[in-house]
């Protein structure tokens, strides 16, 4: 069961920009029509 409710999950997706959120944090590289990143959480060569 989840404390949020889903129409609030629903609203924030709409209104952010997920690209623009974890480029503030991580360097992402364009791939196509998506992008790729290092893992922030452990030591990686190749992004994904």
């Amino acid at each position: 069961m989840s404390m949020i409710p889903p129409h609030t999950i629903d609203e924030v997706r709409m209104r952010s920009d997920i690209v623009e959120v974890i480029s503030r944090y991580i360097p992402l590289k364009k791939a196509g029509a998506s992008y790729r990143a290092l893992c922030p959480f452990h030591e990686e060569k190749t992004p994904s």
